[in-house]
């Protein structure tokens, strides 16, 4: 535990901006809404994943996006409360509906309901809060691992595996499937797991994170907004990694998700996401995550429950 205080990220954190002057698709399109009116807001797919299910991240990120639009520029969301309702439809937009619930002094709360076919598959609180110093600071300290650079990307490590002439063929379709898919975030795992100790997890991971693409200095409130949604990815899959031996998902889903906000980053910069699943059991599993920034600071904290259903497994070696 160590006295902290929110500064604003160092210049070098990230070991500077991404090269080239390409936007974050997660600015110019995913997160980018179109206003149909006062308080309503139309939002389009950028990534479907394979479940044929809206992605919860992108669904998080909009909605705040849609609160953040309603409150004035020097107030900045600390907390937001979700639920998933309804399975989401990739084939429509999504409206979002936001409510004033309360604008106050130093807090304001707005209330954001996602719709499609007239009925609500989202809805979420979430809290702003204008810039309060305290001399009450304190935070736990980051793990230490490598940095990302001395890491493989997500890319190059399923290339590793896939170039194991003895990899499993069910197993080379899934990586290329995996490989295949247009994720607008970099990733990095920490001590990524070999094709032989695949049965001994535990349920916790680490992976350097960032958007693809640049984003800049520019507002805090849009930073935040992308942090939502990257903080959806992977993170209930968490709860998975000591069970994938035994079993094959059949359904899994997020039920709720909880961010706090404790200091001001850049989502374009690497940030190490620690993620840690201390339950499952009554086809739920509850998932823990923190967001840090690269000089040690804890930017964001993450709470997740989803429901996972599964089916036996039929042994067959990975080899």
């Amino acid at each position: 535990m160590r006295r902290t205080s929110p500064q604003a990220p160092e210049d070098g954190q990230g070991s500077g901006d991404p090269p080239g002057d390409l936007r974050s698709v997660l600015v110019t399109s995913v997160l980018n809404l179109e206003p149909l009116d006062e308080d309503l807001f139309r939002g389009r797919h950028y990534w479907i994943p394979t479940s044929q299910r809206l992605f919860g991240g992108q669904i998080v990120g909009q909605a705040l996006v849609a609160a953040a639009k309603s409150v004035s520029e020097d107030v900045h969301v600390h907390s937001l409360h979700c639920y998933f309702v309804r399975a989401g439809d990739p084939k429509v937009p999504v409206l979002y509906q936001v409510e004033r619930t309360r604008t106050g002094t130093s807090f304001s709360v707005r209330s954001v309901k996602a719709v499609q076919h007239g009925k609500p598959i989202f809805i979420c609180q979430a809290s702003f809060q204008q810039a309060q110093p305290s001399p009450v600071q304190h935070q736990c300290s980051m793990p230490t691992v490598p940095p990302p650079e001395e890491l493989l990307d997500h890319e190059a490590l399923i290339a590793q595996y896939l170039r194991d002439p003895n990899l499993h063929e069910k197993y080379r379709v899934g990586l290329n499937r995996i490989a295949a898919r247009e994720v607008p975030i970099e990733i990095k795992m920490v001590n990524p797991p070999t094709l032989n100790n695949l049965q001994n997890r535990e349920p916790n991971q680490m992976f350097w994170v960032r958007a693809r693409g640049h984003i800049g200095e520019g507002d805090i409130k849009i930073h935040c907004c992308v942090a939502a949604y990257i903080s959806d990815y992977a993170f209930l899959g968490t709860a998975l990694l000591p069970h994938h031996y035994q079993h094959k998902v059949r359904f899994m889903a997020s039920l709720d998700h909880s961010m706090w906000f404790h200091a001001p980053f850049r989502a374009d910069h690497w940030m190490l996401y620690e993620c840690k699943s201390p339950w499952a059991g009554g086809s739920r599993a509850l998932v823990h995550g923190q967001l840090w920034r690269r000089d040690g600071v804890l930017a964001v904290s993450c709470s997740q429950e989803g429901v996972i259903r599964v089916k036996p497994q039929v042994s067959e070696s990975k080899l």
